[in-house]
């Protein structure tokens, strides 16, 4: 499948600080595609980039095959980290005066309903909750019915309910066939969201592909956690690596069934038997050698 944008060899330096190091992409139409790293890794001033806010030092940025026209910009999305609204507006205000900068727009009811503004559409903008008031900023990118969608970093700050209940947002809007670009530094929500996401570091792309293909090329195990007292009891296993921690033993295994039918053979106590996964989280760390920054 054709891209829908792609990203070549992207530059951009500020005086000496290179914040931008030769980054290139496609992102396939319809899909859900994520920008993931820390804070100052670069993500924020690629996508501005791609959305035409700032320009490049060099490399190009293509959509639809041709370089950004003027069309890009009814045909494009972009909900800000940051959006400063009029005070005394209400959310009816809001969506008014956006609609008013756009030839086409969204029905307003079915922006309403889409971003679940219901009950608060007659409340001030600016006195909104903090998941309340994302949920309008998603609505006035949606607003003039954009091909893609560019969401920067639209769960920082929230509480665990309201990111979920925007995670559900973000997946409505997949589903009626939008490309989404998604920037975050929550490698749950990436994993949970994305087709195909790049991480970033320092301004260079450290790991591309699917969340599934990424952890499954990097690793190709699973995780068995038994408490500190078993460590003793646990014979040698064909197969798994063992690795001791201060908080008990680690048994890495490429079959989970095969190890705990080992275990059980052995008649232990497997209650607080613990199976885990890799994240992108423990990807990162093993590209980087350290946690994802705040």
């Amino acid at each position: 499948m054709s891209c829908l944008l792609e990203v070549i060899d992207l530059h951009k330096r500020f005086g000496a600080l290179e914040a931008v190091a030769g980054v290139s992409f496609g992102i396939r139409p319809g899909s859900c595609f994520g920008l993931l790293g820390p804070n100052g890794a670069g993500k924020t001033t690629t996508i501005e980039i791609i959305e035409g806010i700032q320009s490049p030092t060099s490399g190009q940025v293509l959509y639809r095959g041709r370089p950004r026209g003027a069309s890009f910009a009814e045909q494009a999305g972009i909900q800000f980290q940051h959006t400063a609204l009029m005070d005394h507006l209400t959310v009816g205000d809001v969506l008014t005066l956006f609609a008013s900068f756009y030839p086409h727009t969204l029905p307003r009811q079915r922006l309403v309903e889409l971003c679940q503004l219901q009950d608060f559409q007659h409340r001030e903008a600016n006195k909104l909750s903090g998941g309340q008031k994302q949920r309008l900023l998603l609505a006035l990118a949606l607003i003039n019915d954009p091909d893609i969608v560019f969401l920067d970093e639209p769960t920082t700050g929230l509480d665990p309910q309201s990111r979920r209940n925007f995670w559900q947002l973000i997946q409505t809007i997949r589903e009626q066939g939008k490309t989404v670009v998604l920037t975050t530094h929550y490698m749950d929500e990436a994993e949970l969201l994305c087709d195909e996401l790049v991480i970033m570091d320092h301004g260079r792309i450290i790991a591309q592909g699917s969340p599934e293909g990424l952890l499954q090329q990097h690793f190709p195990w699973r995780s068995i956690h038994l408490p500190e007292r078993l460590s003793r009891q646990v014979p040698a296993l064909s197969e798994v690596e063992r690795i001791q921690r201060a908080e008990g033993l680690e048994l890495r295994t490429t079959s989970v069934e095969r190890t705990l039918q080992q275990l059980l053979s052995h008649q232990l106590d497997l209650s607080e038997l613990q199976v885990r996964s890799p994240t992108l989280d423990d990807l990162f760390i093993a590209l980087t050698g350290h946690a994802l920054r705040e």
